[in-house]
């Protein structure tokens, strides 16, 4: 059973160091694409990044494209959210989440529908 725990999060000045990572457990995560939600008060979850298992493909938010950056080391497990340039507006409950329905494949989805496993959630707040 694939289990995903995010570490990291915080409160942060606007600008300040990037943050959250997810910790995984689960002996079919390298095969897995791996993705960022987020979760304002009162919002939708909203897509943040996708990476291809292999890591040789990442999608991005337009909100965030240019300064997130999603990255794994299968090696190690874990999928990292690289944060830089933040603003106050990226204030929200980060979740991270895997989709298994087609590993080692190009699957890179967006949609939160299509994911399976998801994190408990960690809350980035950026202050100004």
């Amino acid at each position: 059973q694939v289990q995903l725990v995010e570490l990291g999060g915080g409160l942060v000045q606007a600008g300040g160091p990037p943050r959250p990572s997810c910790a995984t457990s689960g002996r079919i995560f390298s095969g897995y694409a791996m993705a960022w939600f987020r979760q304002a008060p009162g919002k939708e979850r909203e897509f943040v990044a996708v990476i291809k298992w292999s890591g040789s493909t990442a999608y991005y938010a337009d909100s965030v494209k240019g300064r997130f950056t999603i990255f794994r080391d299968n090696a190690k497990n874990p999928v990292y959210l690289q944060m830089s340039s933040l603003k106050p507006g990226d204030t929200a409950l980060y979740y991270c989440a895997a989709d298994s329905a087609a590993p080692y494949s190009g699957s890179v989805r967006r949609d939160r529908y299509y994911y399976d496993y998801w994190g408990q959630g960690s809350q980035v707040t950026v202050s100004s």
